[in-house]
C-alpha cells in the first residue's frame, strides 16, 4: 500500500513553496499521496477559535503517516494560538527537531565549509508556553525540563552520531545558572552516553558556543550539536547563517511513531506571490519525508539534483547569489531528475 502525506500549505509563500515540493516529488516518481489541509494564521483569521489547527485537519495527522508542513506564521501578542509546529510537536511527541548544517558547492559561505547536524528537544521547555503574572509589573515564563524528555533526545543524538559515524555529542546548557533545568539535562545526556564508548561528549555553555560558532565552526564538523527547546532554536539560526542562506535549511520532527518535515524558514510574507524565494529547504525537507517512507532511492536523486543545480550556479533565487524565481530554479532541479 501507499504510504500518505498530510500536506499543510502554511501561510505567506508557503503554498508557493509547497507546491514547489510536490512537483518535484511527482516528478521523481513518488508513490506518496499527498492530502492537503488547512494550518495556519489565514485560517484562523478567517476561522477563529483557540488553535491555529482545524478539527479536520487533526483528522487527516491522525491518518497519515507523515507530515509535510510549509512555513506558517504565528499570531503575538497575549491570548493567541500556539504555533502549528509546537502544537504538532507536542500531540504526536516529536521530541526531536533536527536541521543538518552542510555548506553547499558554489554557495557565499562566510567563515568555511561547515558539516554538522543539530538536535533540538521540540517539546518543551520555554516551548510550553506556560507563563505567570505576578504583579501589573512582574511576569515569570516557566521553562519545564523532564528527565524522560532529556533521556528521549539524548538517545536521538547518540544514535544519529552512530548512524552517521561522528565522533563527539556536544551538549549546549548553561548548567551554572539553571542549575536543576540544564543540569537534569546534562545528567541525562552523560547516562545516555555510558551506552555509547565511543563517542565523545563535548560540553559547552550556550554563551561560549556562540562565539565559537563564528570563531571556528569547522571545530563541530561531523558532531551533532545538542540542547533543549530555546537555547537550540537560537543556535541552530546562527548555525543557518554559516552556509550563507535560512532557504537551504531543511528539517524535520521525528518521534518514535511519526514525523514532520518543514523548511526551517518561516513565511515572509512579504514575498508571498512573488515567485522569488528559495525552494530549496522546502524541497529537501520533501525529500526526507520520501526517505523517512521508504523512498530512499527516490530522495537521493533530489538530493543529487538540487546539488547539481546549485554547483551549476545558472539557476539560482537571489539569496545565494542569482536572480532565477522559485518556479525557474524548481524546474531545474526537475530537468536533472
Amino acid at each position: 500500500m501507499s504510504k500518505t502525506a498530510a500536506v499543510i500549505e502554511g501561510d505567506g509563500v508557503g503554498p508557493e513553496l509547497v507546491d514547489a515540493m510536490v512537483k518535484v516529488a511527482e516528478a521523481v516518481g513518488t508513490n506518496v499521496e499527498f492530502v492537503k489541509c488547512d494550518a495556519g494564521a489565514q485560517w484562523w483569521e478567517k476561522n477563529g477559535g483557540n488553535s491555529l489547527v482545524p478539527e479536520d485537519t487533526w483528522s487527516i495527522l491522525d491518518e497519515a503517516d507523515a507530515c509535510f508542513k510549509g512555513p506558517t506564521t504565528t499570531p503575538g501578542g497575549a491570548g493567541s494560538p500556539r504555533s502549528v509546529a509546537v502544537s504538532i510537536r507536542q500531540k504526536y511527541n516529536l521530541y526531536a527537531n533536527v536541521r543538518p548544517i552542510k555548506t553547499f558547492p558554489n554557495t557565499n559561505n562566510p567563515l568555511g565549509d561547515v558539516d554538522f547536524v543539530c538536535v533540538r528537544e521540540g517539546t518543551e521547555g520555554m516551548y510550553i508556553g506556560e507563563e505567570v503574572k505576578l504583579t501589573d509589573d512582574v511576569y515569570i515564563a516557566i521553562r519545564k525540563i523532564t528527565r524522560p524528555a532529556c533521556k528521549n533526545i539524548a538517545t536521538y543524538s547518540f544514535e544519529e552520531a552512530k548512524k552517521r559515524g561522528y565522533d563527539t555529542v556536544v551538549p549546549i546548557h548553561k548548567s551554572n545558572i539553571l542549575k536543576m533545568t540544564c543540569g537534569t539535562f546534562l545528567e541525562e545526556v552523560e547516562k545516555v552516553a555510558e551506552g555509547y564508548p565511543g563517542i565523545d561528549v563535548w560540553e559547552y555553555h550556550v554563551d561560549n558556543i556562540a562565539q565559537q560558532l563564528i570563531k571556528n565552526p569547522q571545530l563541530f564538523n561531523n558532531k551533532i550539536l545538542l540542547s533543549t527547546n530555546l537555547f537550540m532554536d537560537v543556535i541552530s539560526e546562527e548555525c543557518s547563517a554559516l552556509i550563507g542562506s535560512i532557504g537551504l535549511i531543511y528539517s524535520a520532527n521525528i518521534g518514535d511513531n511519526f514525523a514532520m518535515f518543514e523548511p526551517a524558514h518561516g513565511s515572509a510574507p512579504k514575498y508571498t506571490g512573488l515567485d522569488k524565494v528559495n525552494p530549496v529547504a522546502t524541497i529537501l525537507a520533501g525529500a526526507w519525508m520520501l526517505d523517512y517512507l521508504d523512498e530512499g532511492d527516490k530522495a537521493a536523486q533530489i538530493f543529487k539534483a538540487t546539488e547539481d543545480v546549485i554547483s551549476e550556479g545558472k539557476h539560482l533565487t537571489y539569496d545565494i547569489g542569482g536572480n532565477a524565481a522559485l518556479s525557474e530554479m524548481t524546474d531545474a532541479i526537475i530537468s536533472k531528475l
